[in-house]
């Protein structure tokens, strides 16, 4: 029999290559059961490694390598990196349990096509590891013909066997849990995916029974053909039609020494091979960008591999030394006495390899890499991919090529369940050539649910997640930051997330220095939201009465804060005089008489027999007739609408603001400035109040203020800032700050201790550059002055807008693209100031400029 085996190996026929393909016999989550062996399977996490710093990178690649080497150590292992399409619709049934107010379902739907558009895979780690073999496994064998000829077999799981086998997967998952992958055991549901993929059918993929998809389920799962070729293989449809062409690529030759970052990170380059596949010029649009012709090629790994404990592996290094080094002796020993140059160097890298062995977590492990390659267009597509993969890593000094006569072999052994079927197609490396390939790398940020916003642009392509809502909900912080210079796509991206957290039926106040929001109200009214537009000027006047403002909070509360507003916008000569008091008794009037208003404080004074009453009533008067003082001592028209709280978004633009520095007294203060402050003593405390009511602690409410230098230089804008943004996440209220001044942004540690998403924008100046490196938690170094000077740029210099650098609640960093998800979207947010007027005036009728 020996000799058999040996004759079918040596003819490429025999031994382990002619096995059964694997037999199915229950999944559960974290299982596959076969009849011959049980496999734990877990998912396995993306670690951000794009934007990572060299010190952080060798901490994780040590951790990694020590999980090899002591968890896994002797076990049989199979990793796979699979991809799959983004299923953009999914996003609609998503969209329903996170929206609830306005034309949500357009706006979902808007973003749905977007994403079909994009067409953006989405990446799968798993890791299966061979636990034990099954009880019985040769007796089953034996009887397997004969049972199966006669209808008898039996492909049932006690519940006792269950249970053990998953008592052991958790174990072993908890173990793994610590390690640089963050593995979890693989839902039921993954496992069938990752199975029934291969057949390229449409069939829904079963229901578990109780946690354990059996019997004729399980077997609907692998109910496809294939067909196998020399260099490919072909993939039937239930009709009998070519469904997909695929070819197996082995790895057969690596360098002596790769670096990481560079050749090393073998693995995790499978996301950036692209290809240009082969089109017929009569049928390209003449408008066709080039750029869009080039396509990801998206190969998947299969890599199966076994760590050795470090005694067997420090054996098989010390018998190579001991080789070598006889070898050099009996060399010696001949006339020539030259031993050779790759002897001497064999022994003395085995003799290091054996010292960092006993000092290290290092061991050997003996990997089979293979590469599967899939195109469901055309057996001429699959060959264009497959020479993408071999040139790409040949370009890094990987030999692929491939698996000629054994496509058969190599695709049945890439298949979870199964077993080593190509042994001498391997290689036997140190752990950190494995751990080196950086299959879990590339790029991951943002929120595992919620809206969808924009896509990442590192080396791992995916959907950038934000909701700036969500903070109070998981009892986090509340704050985002969109920082970077002007016209590079900040204030967009605030207005983006501000149209999400109104569909989820926020209460959005933004205070507008600038004058560019008013697109929002635009896009809001678009899709059916509440939105409205307040300025400054007598047409608004009113509208930011805090007699209004504040009227759910009491008549008290109106009380004290209106005469402290009166006093500021008050000219210095009569406040030193003491026009305090009779503005107070005025104030204290109005209140006794009912329906309360400012404007009624001020006719009151102007006809008080106290000639500094009837003086501080005429200035006040005066000053009400301005842009500035209208809205929050002027008379109402009616025609303007009041800020009230509910789901919706309010902008009030104040474009002629002119707020004091934090240096300058009050008696410094100019009238324009005393009017600034008056009017955004308005907004503040409407703010802080609206932030704080009990009755209000279930809706979501946000705070955007854009160019948040300006309230940043006075004290009160200040503290405004730090409360809300210590007090957002029990309150429920989130903050949102555009500004260009990072340096200035991180002097406020109330603020920058609450940031949970910080965009960075870019910024060209050193001093902002390190503020913006600290907001972002990467180094102050040259490195991330030459990354933050270089974001948001086109390989030709040209601006890209939106692009930007996040930093998520977890202190994940990456490169991500905002999207717009249609040019009607983004005519509407345009924040040039055509929009703004275009969203005042509507304000007047039904009818909203698309």
């Amino acid at each position: 029999m020996k000799i058999l085996q040996r004759v079918g190996t040596f003819l490429g026929i025999g031994g382990d290559r002619s096995a059964g393909a694997p037999r199915y016999v229950a999944l559960a989550d974290g299982l596959i059961i076969t009849d011959s062996h049980t496999e734990a399977w877990f998912t396995l996490a993306s670690s951000n490694t794009d934007l990572m710093s060299e010190g952080a990178r060798d901490t994780e690649l040590d951790a990694a390598s020590a999980a090899l080497a002591r968890t896994l150590a002797g076990f049989d292992c199979h990793l796979r990196v699979l991809w799959s399409p983004l299923h953009a619709e999914d996003y609609v049934a998503e969209a329903a349990g996170t929206f609830s107010h306005g034309a949500w379902d357009e706006w979902a739907d808007l973003r749905v096509r977007r994403l079909e558009q994009i067409g953006l895979p989405t990446r799968h780690l798993l890791l299966g590891v061979r636990m034990t073999e099954r009880a019985g496994t040769v007796r089953t064998a034996s009887k397997r013909g004969v049972q199966e000829g006669l209808g008898l077999t039996s492909t049932t799981v006690s519940t006792r066997e269950l249970s053990k086998l998953d008592a052991q997967m958790r174990r072993l998952g908890r173990r793994l849990e610590a390690s640089p992958w963050k593995a979890r055991p693989a839902a039921v549901e993954t496992l069938a995916w990752m199975i029934s993929r291969e057949q390229h059918r449409a069939a829904p993929l079963p229901t578990a029974n109780g946690g354990v998809i059996t019997g004729a389920k399980l077997a609907a799962l692998t109910r496809g053909r294939i067909l196998p070729h020399p260099d490919h293989l072909r993939v039937m449809d239930a009709h009998g039609e070519v469904a997909a062409w695929t070819a197996v690529l082995t790895m057969t030759g690596f360098p002596e020494e790769m670096q990481s970052p560079g050749n090393g990170e073998w693995l995790r380059v499978l996301s950036e091979i692209n290809y240009v596949p082969d089109v017929d010029e009569d049928d390209l649009d003449p408008a066709t960008d080039p750029t869009a012709l080039i396509l990801p090629v998206s190969p998947e790994a299969s890599v199966r591999f076994r760590v050795q404990p470090k005694r067997d592996a420090l054996k098989l290094v010390d018998e190579a030394r001991r080789l070598a080094k006889e070898q050099r002796r009996s060399a010696a020993r001949q006339s020539a006495e030259d031993p050779g140059r790759e002897i001497e160097e064999t022994e003395q890298v085995m003799a290091g390899l054996t010292r960092d062995m006993r000092r290290e977590d290092l061991t050997l492990v003996e990997d089979h890499p293979r590469l599967v390659v899939t195109s469901t267009i055309s057996l001429g597509d699959l060959r264009d991919r497959v020479d993408a993969v071999i040139t790409h890593y040949g370009g890094i000094g990987i030999e692929v090529v491939v698996g000629e006569e054994e496509q058969r072999e190599l695709f049945i052994e890439s298949q979870p369940g199964d077993q080593l079927r190509v042994p001498d197609l391997g290689h036997v490396r140190d752990v950190t050539a494995l751990a080196g390939s950086w299959w879990w790398g590339g790029a991951q940020v943002g929120d595992d649910t919620g809206p969808i916003v924009g896509y990442l642009t590192g080396s791992t392509p995916g959907v950038f997640r934000n909701d700036v809502t969500s903070g109070s909900d998981r009892g986090d912080a509340t704050t985002t930051a969109y920082v970077g210079r002007s016209g590079r796509g900040k204030t967009m991206a605030m207005m983006l997330s501000m149209l999400d957290a109104a569909f989820r039926g926020a209460h959005e106040i933004a205070l507008d220095f600038k004058g560019d929001l008013g697109g929002v109200v635009n896009a809001a009214r678009r899709y059916g939201l509440n939105a409205h537009l307040v300025e400054t000027g007598p047409r608004f006047a009113g509208s930011c009465d805090l007699f209004t403002l504040l009227a759910a909070d009491g008549i008290d509360a109106a009380r004290g804060e209106v005469p402290a507003q009166l006093s500021i916008a008050a000219p210095e000569h009569l406040r030193q005089r003491g026009a305090e008091t009779p503005i107070t008794h005025a104030v204290n009037a109005v209140v006794k008489a009912g329906e309360p208003a400012t404007w009624k404080v001020i006719e009151y004074l102007r006809t008080m027999e106290d000639p500094l009453a009837r003086e501080t009533g005429e200035a006040l008067y005066e000053l009400a007739q301005s842009s500035l003082g209208a809205p929050f001592m002027g008379r109402p028209t009616g025609d303007a609408p009041l800020i009230s709280p509910g789901p919706g978004i309010w902008v009030v633009q104040m474009p002629g603001l002119s707020l004091p520095g934090v240096e300058a007294g009050r008696h410094e203060w100019t009238p324009t400035q005393r009017l600034s402050v008056a009017l955004m003593h308005s907004m503040l405390a409407y703010g802080i109040t609206t932030a704080g009511r009990r009755d209000l602690r279930h809706l979501r409410k946000s705070v955007c203020v854009p160019e948040v230098h300006v309230l940043t230089a006075t004290r009160e804008g200040a503290n405004f800032l730090q409360y809300i943004a210590r007090v957002g996440r029990a309150l429920g209220t989130s903050l949102l700050l555009d500004t260009q001044d990072p340096e200035s942004l991180v002097e406020l540690v109330g603020i920058t201790e609450q940031l949970t998403t910080v965009a960075g924008f870019q910024l060209t100046t050193k001093g902002q550059q390190d503020g913006l490196a600290e907001l972002l938690g990467l180094p102050k170094d040259d490195h991330t002055r030459a990354l933050i000077r270089s974001v948001g740029l086109l390989p030709d210099g040209e601006i890209r807008h939106g692009h930007c650098i996040i930093r998520d609640r977890r202190f994940n960093c990456a490169t991500v693209q905002w999207d717009v998800p249609s040019l009607e979207l983004l005519e509407l947010l345009d924040t040039s100031p055509k929009p703004a007027r275009q969203a005042a005036d509507s304000d007047d009728s039904e009818k909203v400029p698309a």
